[in-house]
């Protein structure tokens, strides 16, 4: 039985700030050999949730802190991206396909789409004035994973 390993990050909203964050990410789950697909999908989620944090959290305001925890525990990879800002006031609205509350910023409204299309689970747990948490897993299937 392999031992649990993680990580947190923490770092300004700012727009910048979301190549950094996806790379630091992709970077710690590489111990587990993920193929390039699965890699994709990891740095492809933690994009969207970064941005929707930036965006929607904290309206582009830099000052708002972004956290990003990772977790590895044997082959599954367990995400997740909190933010203390905005909140989302109706939260089945903002998950329906090409939804956006921004579309001035031309927005496609597929963040949370992807990333449950990408991941094994997703559990967003979000309070207006409070902020919000997403909760990501997903099962590696490399083979340094089978074998760990």
């Amino acid at each position: 039985m392999s031992e649990r390993n993680f990580m947190q990050l923490q770092f300004a909203a700012r727009s910048e700030n979301e190549a950094f964050a996806r790379v630091a990410v992709a970077a710690f789950i590489s111990q587990l050999d993920p193929t390039l697909d699965e890699l994709t999908d990891i740095k492809t989620v933690i994009s969207e949730a970064v941005t929707n944090a930036i965006i929607h959290g904290y309206d582009s305001k830099p000052d708002g802190i972004v956290t990003i925890s990772a977790e590895i525990e044997g082959d599954l990879v367990r995400l997740t991206i909190e933010d203390k800002g905005a909140g989302i006031a109706d939260l089945e609205q903002a998950k329906e396909p090409l939804y956006t509350s921004k579309p001035e910023l031309e927005r496609s409204g597929m963040g949370f789409t992807i990333m449950e299309n990408f991941m094994d689970e997703v559990d967003i747990v979000t309070a207006v004035g409070i902020g919000t948490k997403i909760n990501m897993l997903k099962r590696i299937e490399s083979k340094k994973a089978l074998y760990n």
